[in-house]
């Protein structure tokens, strides 16, 4: 089933097809199957879903609402709006909030049955003062840091936890997150597993959460008893310098504005950092980096840039990304086979978010989560 999402039908600004400077794709099926995937390399431990960053762009509601049809019961998310969204979507789903308590914002956990991530002495004295005084009956994750030095307690500190300030604080999972898994070999992740052993000694009857996407990859003594895939729902590779078992879950495709000549030794785009170096004829597409094609993919007389599908054919951009356009090198196609009104394939099976991460110098996180909001969007 195709369902397009004009104007603000998913709560968010995507342009009509004829307005839309590109279109963007995403395959709900494939974020299911790749839940259901995950869910099956892991024994006896549940499989939740970390939905961050708008469902790492690839929009909150449709994904939570495919994901708790299929049987997915708790969501991870970043920050309070986020939660709020999802419960919209999947009202009896086990909700947590990563990034902690804000001050004063216990109020709004309860209003929506949502469960803070504590990962502070401060946060727990707080939340716990609510609870006692409103009555409060909802839970919430204590965080332990094993290494990654951001969020958490340490175990020195989560040591001194009173039982009573366990109880009186609703702690229903406890936590931590891999700094390294996507590094199988690297020493901090066998750190990180001994000492959530330890803290799991502290707090016997709390279920335990520590494997991210590539968490589940390693070593099955990382599962405890829940799991939080994020990227790898989406089509990111959980296991880098490996074949991807994920399915992909983007097609980002870019309308053609103007196909030009130039001749050889004129430049293109800002800046002049790309020479043509032979007669060259261009196709130049009305997407940039506002619409999350970021600069970095550009392409210099230097460093060559990321590539484009036109016309079936593997094309190099040509110059700097730049706002809201930029120009692929069609020399090597067919005369008359690009014309204006044509879109160029700039994510796909065959070009993935990480292929694309590789030509920026950066990850596929980024790639995805940068997507805008101009795009006209279609649900699959």
């Amino acid at each position: 089933m195709v369902r397009a999402l004009d104007g603000n039908d998913d709560g968010r600004s995507g342009a009509s097809t004829a307005d839309a400077g590109g279109i963007l794709s995403i395959d709900l099926a494939a974020i299911v199957a790749n839940w259901r995937d995950l869910k099956s390399r892991i024994e006896g431990a549940e499989c939740a879903a970390v939905i961050k960053a708008d469902a790492y762009g690839c929009g909150i509601e449709p994904v939570t609402a495919a994901l708790s049809d299929a049987g997915c019961r708790t969501f991870f998310v970043a920050h309070l709006d986020e939660a709020r969204r999802v419960r919209a979507n999947a009202p009896h789903a086990r909700i947590y909030v990563l990034n902690g308590l804000p001050p004063g914002s216990s109020h709004a956990y309860a209003d929506a049955d949502l469960r803070p991530v504590l990962g502070s002495l401060a946060e727990i004295e707080e939340w716990q003062s609510f609870r006692g005084t409103r009555g409060w009956q909802g839970g919430a994750a204590l965080h332990v840091d094993t290494g990654m030095n951001r969020l958490g307690l340490r175990l020195d500190e989560a040591a001194r936890l009173k039982q009573s300030t366990v109880s009186a604080a609703g702690f229903d999972l406890l936590m931590s997150h891999f700094a390294c898994s996507d590094e199988p070999g690297h020493a901090l992740n066998a750190r990180q597993m001994a000492k959530f052993r330890e803290a799991r000694s502290l707090f016997p009857n709390l279920p335990g959460s520590l494997a991210n996407s590539s968490g589940i990859f390693l070593d099955p003594d990382a599962h405890h008893d829940l799991v939080r895939p994020g990227i790898a729902l989406f089509g990111g590779n959980p296991t880098p310098g490996h074949s991807n078992p994920m399915q992909p879950v983007v097609t980002l495709e870019g309308r053609i504005i103007q196909v030009r000549n130039v001749e050889a030794g004129e430049t293109v785009g800002y800046g002049g950092a790309w020479t043509a170096r032979r007669p060259t004829r261009l196709a130049i597409v009305s997407i940039g980096y506002a619409d999350g094609l970021i600069r970095a993919a550009s392409a210099t007389d230097i460093k060559p840039g990321a590539e484009a599908i036109v016309s079936g054919r593997y094309c190099p951009l040509a110059g700097r990304v730049s706002m809201d356009l930029l120009a692929i090198d069609v020399t090597d196609l067919p005369s008359g086979s690009v014309h204006r009104g044509d879109h160029a394939t700039f994510l796909s099976k065959d070009i993935t978010i990480d292929d694309l991460a590789v030509h920026a110098g950066t990850i596929g996180y980024e790639i995805l989560t940068s997507l805008g909001r101009r795009y006209h969007r279609i649900y699959r």
